[in-house]
């Protein structure tokens, strides 16, 4: 069975710095581009990066661009977003999603992806 099991969420400051991890368990990333993706309150969910399977390519919404990073770690079957200089804006749940792929791209269409994670709370607040 294949599942993505997320951890690392919780209440920061503005300025503040929190790690997502996204485990995957019945399959290998390797074969699997991955995304991170976003749902704040009252609004739809939305594309926050994405890697492709090798890890070499990556992309960003332009609201995280030089404060997200997103890595993998194949050997790990892990996917990391580090999130630095966080905002309230940034306030939402984080979902981490899996798709299989044969290209070197990564996919950043949320309706390509077919394997999700239950979701993780991410606060930032005073």
């Amino acid at each position: 069975q294949l599942q993505l099991v997320e951890s690392g969420g919780g209440l920061v400051q503005p300025g503040g710095s929190l790690r997502l991890s996204c485990a995957a368990s019945g399959f290998t990333l390797d074969e699997y581009a991955i995304g991170w993706f976003r749902r704040a309150p009252g609004k739809e969910r939305e594309g926050v990066s994405c890697i492709s399977i090798s890890g070499g390519s990556t992309g960003y919404a332009d609201s995280v661009k030089g404060r997200f990073t997103i890595s993998k770690d194949n050997a790990n079957n892990t996917v990391y977003l580090q999130m630095n200089s966080l905002k309230p804006e940034d306030t939402a749940i984080y979902y981490c999603a899996a798709t299989y792929s044969t290209t070197v791209l990564p996919v950043c269409v949320i309706d390509e992806y077919d394997y999700w994670s239950q979701g993780t709370q991410v606060t930032v607040s005073t």
